[in-house]
C-alpha cells in the first residue's frame, strides 16, 4: 500500500468511524435521543425529536459509509451536510477557535473539508467504492460530495431553523 493509499485509508477511518461514534452518542449518551432533541429545540431546530434523530442517523451512516470507502461522495456529504448545519446553528456566533466559550466553528469547518477532499482525490484503492469500481473522484467527487452536502444544508436550515431571538 503506497503512503497516499495509506494516508486516505486512516483519514477516512478515523474521521468516519469518529462521527458515527458521535451519532451513536445522540442516541446512546447520557442523555439519549430526549436529552439530545432538547438540545436541538434549544438552539432553534424545529421538530427537534425529528432532527435529533435525523442528525444521528447521518453521522452513524455517513460516517460508516466514509469508513469504508462506500459511496464516499455521498457519504461526504452527508458529513458536510451535517457540520454545516452544525456550524450555522450552534457554532457561528460562538468565534471560530473550538476553545472559545459554547465552542466555535473550526472543528466543524475543518471536518467538512477533510469529507470534500476525501470526496475530490477519491477514498483510494483500500475502499468498497475501488472493490465495485466507482469511481467519482476529481470534480465529479467534489461536485456531489460540496453541492449535495451544502444544499441539503440549506434546505433543512430553510426549513428547520427558527432560533429565538433576544
Amino acid at each position: 500500500m503506497e503512503q497516499l493509499e495509506l494516508a486516505l485509508f486512516v483519514v477516512r477511518l478515523v474521521f468516519g468511524l469518529s462521527l458515527a461514534y458521535h451519532g451513536y452518542n445522540k442516541v446512546f449518551g447520557s442523555g439519549g435521543l430526549t436529552g439530545t432533541a432538547r438540545w436541538f429545540g434549544s438552539i432553534g431546530m424545529r421538530w427537534p425529536q425529528v432532527q435529533a434523530r435525523l442528525a444521528a442517523a447521518t453521522e452513524i451512516g455517513a460516517g460508516l459509509l466514509f469508513a469504508v470507502g462506500f459511496l464516499t461522495p455521498y457519504a461526504a456529504a452527508g458529513i458536510i451536510g451535517v457540520m454545516a448545519v452544525a456550524t450555522w446553528a450552534a457554532h457561528r456566533h460562538n468565534g471560530f477557535f473550538i476553545f472559545n466559550k459554547g465552542q466555535g466553528w473550526e472543528y466543524t469547518l475543518s471536518i467538512a473539508v477533510v469529507a470534500w477532499a476525501v470526496a475530490t482525490i477519491g477514498p483510494a484503492n483500500f475502499s468498497v467504492d475501488e472493490h465495485f469500481e466507482l469511481h467519482w473522484s476529481g470534480w465529479t467527487g467534489a461536485w456531489i460530495a460540496g453541492a449535495l452536502g451544502l444544499g441539503a444544508a440549506i434546505v433543512q436550515l430553510a426549513i428547520c431553523y427558527r432560533p429565538v431571538r433576544e
